[in-house]
C-alpha cells in the first residue's frame, strides 16, 4: 500500500487505488515527475490536484482541479503554469480570488489572452483580433450579466452580417472564454450551453480546367512580383498560406529540391518536394532578394516579410473574372461598352465596380466566376490534381501536410520520391493551361 506523502508516478489506475484517510484526516501524495505537484485525498474519496510550493518563504497551495475530472496531464501542465506564475511573482490564488468576484468580460479576455491563448495557441492572433473585433461591446459588463439570449442574438447576427462561418467561431471563443473562467475559479454557468453551432459544409471549390488559363493569365498580369511569386509558390507546393509567407532560404535544400517547414499547423516539421516550376521560380527570386532572410519580404511588415497578399489576390480574381464573362455573348457588349474609352491602365477594381453597377442597372445577374475562390482554395487545387493525376489518399496527404492517426502508419512508410513524382505530375497537369 502506498504510504501518505510518498513520490509516486501519477497514472490513472494508481490514483484510483490511493486509500482512504480516516475521518478528521487528509493524505497528501507528490508527484514523481512533476515537482510541487500533490494529489490531497479526503476521506470522503474526494481527490484533487494541488502545488505546493514556498513563495518568499511561506507556504502556498494552489488548487489546480479535481481527479478524474481533470486529466494528470493536465494537472501536470497546470502545477508547470502556476509554478511560473509564482516564479514571476504573481500568486495564481489572488487571481482566482478575484476571478471569484465579478468581473468584466474584458477583464476575462485579458486573462484568457494571457494565460491560455497565448501561451497554448498559435493562432493566438485570431483570437485578440475577433474578439475584439465582435464582442468589444460587451467588455465592460460583468461576465454573468450576459445571456444566453444575448450570446443567440449575437450568433444570429453575425451569420446574417459576416456568414455562418464567422458566427460558429465567436460562439467557439465565447465558449472557451466561459470555460476557462469556470476552471479558473468563477462560479457562474457558461451561457453558451445549449446554443448550437450553424451546420457548416466542407468546401470543395477549386480552380477548375476551364479556369485556370484565366487565372494563370491573371497572375502573370500582377504588377505586385512579391505577391505573385507568392501565389505561384502556393500553387506549386500547396502549403498553407502561413507557411509559404514564412518562407525563409534558409529552409530551402537546393541540392535536394526540397523546402524544409520547420513547424506546420499540426506542430511537426515538414520536407516539400519541390517541382521543376516551383524551384525555377525560387531561383529567381533569390537573384531579386537583396539578402533578405525571407523568400517573400516586405517593407510594409513589421515581420519583415509578405502579411496578407489579399489586395492582389482579390484583383487576380477580378481580372479572371472579367475574361470569364467576355466569354458570355450576352456580357461581353455590356462590358465592351463599359470599357469604351477608358483607360487600359485604370485600376482593375474600378473597372470591375463599373461593370457590376452596369449591370445591375440593366438587371443582368453576373456569374460569380473565379470570385469566390480563397487563398485557401489554391491549396486545395494543388491537392485536387495530384487526385486527377492519379495520387494515392496516403501520397496527397503526405505532400499537403496532413496528420491523422491512422494515415500516419501509412505515411511513415512512404519515401519523397512518390511524393516528388506526384508533384511534378499535378504542377504539370495545371501547367498545360497556362499559355
Amino acid at each position: 500500500m502506498v504510504a501518505p506523502n510518498e513520490k509516486i508516478n501519477f497514472t490513472k489506475a494508481a490514483l484510483t487505488a490511493l486509500p482512504l484517510p480516516p475521518e478528521g484526516k487528509r493524505y497528501s501524495f507528490k508527484d514523481s515527475r512533476v515537482p510541487g505537484l500533490i494529489i490531497r485525498v479526503m476521506p470522503s474519496g474526494l481527490k484533487s490536484f494541488q502545488l505546493y510550493q514556498k513563495l518568499q518563504g511561506r507556504p502556498i497551495r494552489v488548487t489546480l482541479g479535481k481527479f478524474p475530472d481533470m486529466t494528470i496531464e493536465k494537472a501536470r501542465n497546470a502545477a508547470t503554469q502556476a509554478k511560473g506564475e509564482l516564479a514571476s511573482g504573481t500568486n495564481p490564488n489572488v487571481e482566482k480570488n478575484r476571478l471569484r468576484k465579478e468581473i468584466t468580460l474584458k477583464e476575462l479576455f485579458d486573462l484568457y489572452m494571457d494565460r491560455y491563448s497565448k501561451v497554448e495557441k498559435k493562432s493566438w492572433r485570431y483570437d485578440e483580433r475577433e474578439i475584439n473585433k465582435f464582442l468589444s461591446h460587451w467588455f465592460n459588463r460583468k461576465i454573468s450579466s450576459i445571456s444566453k439570449y444575448d450570446i443567440k442574438t449575437l450568433h444570429l447576427k453575425t451569420k446574417e452580417r459576416n456568414g455562418l462561418y464567422q458566427a460558429n467561431r465567436i460562439l467557439e471563443r465565447i465558449r472557451s472564454m466561459y470555460n476557462k473562467a469556470i476552471e479558473w475559479g468563477w462560479n457562474g454557468d457558461n451561457p453558451t450551453n445549449g446554443i448550437k453551432k450553424f451546420r457548416e459544409e466542407a468546401r470543395d471549390r477549386y480552380a477548375q480546367p476551364n479556369e485556370l488559363p484565366l487565372l494563370f493569365a491573371a497572375l502573370d498580369e500582377e504588377l505586385n512580383e512579391v505577391a505573385r511569386d507568392y501565389l505561384y509558390v502556393s500553387l506549386y507546393t500547396g502549403a498553407r498560406k502561413t507557411n509559404v509567407l514564412q518562407m525563409r532560404w534558409e529552409q530551402i535544400d537546393w541540392h535536394n529540391r526540397t523546402w524544409r517547414i520547420p513547424e506546420t499547423k499540426n506542430g511537426d516539421p515538414v520536407i516539400v518536394p519541390l517541382s521543376i516550376p516551383a524551384e525555377q521560380l525560387l531561383e529567381s527570386r533569390l537573384k531579386a532578394s537583396q539578402g533578405s532572410p525571407w523568400v517573400f519580404p516586405s517593407d510594409k511588415s513589421k515581420a519583415g516579410h509578405l502579411n496578407d497578399p489579399k489586395k492582389a489576390w482579390t484583383r487576380i480574381r477580378q481580372r479572371a473574372t472579367l475574361a470569364l464573362w467576355k466569354q458570355d455573348d450576352i456580357l461581353l457588349p455590356l462590358i465592351s461598352k463599359v470599357q469604351e474609352g477608358r483607360d487600359p491602365d485604370e485600376d482593375i477594381g474600378q473597372v470591375f465596380k463599373a461593370i457590376e453597377q452596369a449591370a445591375k442597372d440593366k438587371d443582368i445577374r453576373l456569374p460569380t466566376g473565379l470570385m469566390d475562390i480563397r487563398i485557401h482554395d489554391i491549396r486545395r487545387t494543388f491537392g485536387s490534381y495530384q487526385a486527377i493525376t492519379g495520387a494515392s489518399e496516403a501520397i496527397i496527404g503526405k505532400s499537403l501536410g496532413h496528420k491523422s492517426s491512422q494515415a500516419t502508419r501509412v505515411y511513415a512508410r512512404l519515401h519523397n520520391d512518390p511524393v516528388r513524382a506526384s508533384i511534378d505530375k499535378a504542377t504539370e497537369a495545371m501547367l498545360q493551361f497556362k499559355k
